[in-house]
C-alpha cells in the first residue's frame, strides 16, 4: 500500500475525485495519507477533514519560499509519503522541493500541454480558438508545467462553449484522469525514454 499526499489550495474537486476513487477500491495499491494546504480558507482542507482524513495547514503567506518549503517536505515525510499529488496547488514548487521526491510528484493541467501552460488555460485555449483541447497528467520537475507527460484526456470545442463550459466538461475529465495516472505510475509498469512515456508490456 502505497501512501499519497495531497497538495492544494482551493476547493480541491480533484482530490475529491481521487479520495472517491481510493475509497471505492479503483486505486486499489493507495490510501491518502495526508492532505495538505497552503490556505487556512481551502474548501478541500474542509472536504479532508470531513472525510477524517489528517489535514494540514501551512500557511504561505508573507513566509520566505525556502522555509515554507522545508516545512512542507518535513509534514510529507512524516507521514511516510511515497507519492504527492498536486490538486490546484497554486505555488511553485522550488527545485530542492522536486528534488526530495524525484518523479514522485504528480501535476493535473487543464490543457493538453505543452499548448497554454500557467494560469487559465481553458481561457487561453477558449480565446485561441482551438477546436480540441482537455487535461494532461504529468510529472512534476523544475520548470513549470514541464515534466513528463503519463497521460492526457480530449475534450471537443464545442461552438456552443464558452471558457466556462469548457472548464467545466475538462474538469470532468481531469477527474477522471488523475486517478487513471496514479494507477499508472503506482503500478510502475513504464519507462520513461527522453521526454516519452512508455508501457512495458508482459
Amino acid at each position: 500500500m502505497k501512501n499519497l499526499g495531497i497538495l492544494l489550495s482551493g476547493r480541491g474537486s480533484n482530490f475529491e475525485a481521487i479520495a472517491k476513487n481510493v475509497a471505492a477500491g479503483r486505486i486499489p495499491e493507495a490510501r491518502i495519507a495526508v492532505v495538505i494546504s497552503n490556505r487556512e480558507d481551502a474548501g478541500g482542507i474542509e472536504t479532508a477533514r470531513r472525510l477524517g482524513l489528517t489535514a494540514l495547514v501551512i500557511p504561505s503567506k508573507n513566509r520566505d519560499r525556502a522555509e515554507h518549503d522545508r516545512e512542507v517536505v518535513a509534514a510529507l515525510r512524516k507521514n511516510n509519503v511515497d507519492l504527492v499529488c498536486l490538486a490546484g496547488y497554486m505555488r511553485l514548487l522550488s527545485p530542492w522541493f522536486v528534488q526530495q521526491f524525484p518523479r514522485r510528484i504528480l501535476n493535473i493541467h487543464p490543457s493538453l500541454l505543452p499548448a497554454f501552460p500557467g494560469l487559465e488555460a481553458q481561457e487561453q485555449a477558449f480565446a485561441y480558438g482551438v477546436k480540441v483541447s482537455g487535461c494532461t497528467v504529468h510529472f512534476v520537475d523544475e520548470e513549470l508545467d514541464h515534466g513528463p507527460i503519463i497521460l492526457q484526456k480530449t475534450v471537443p470545442v464545442l461552438d456552443t462553449d464558452d471558457e466556462h463550459t469548457l472548464a467545466a466538461r475538462i474538469l470532468e475529465q481531469e477527474h477522471i484522469a488523475y486517478s487513471e495516472a496514479i494507477n499508472v505510475v503506482l503500478q510502475g509498469k513504464f519507462e520513461i525514454a527522453g521526454r516519452r512515456l512508455k508501457a512495458i508490456t508482459g
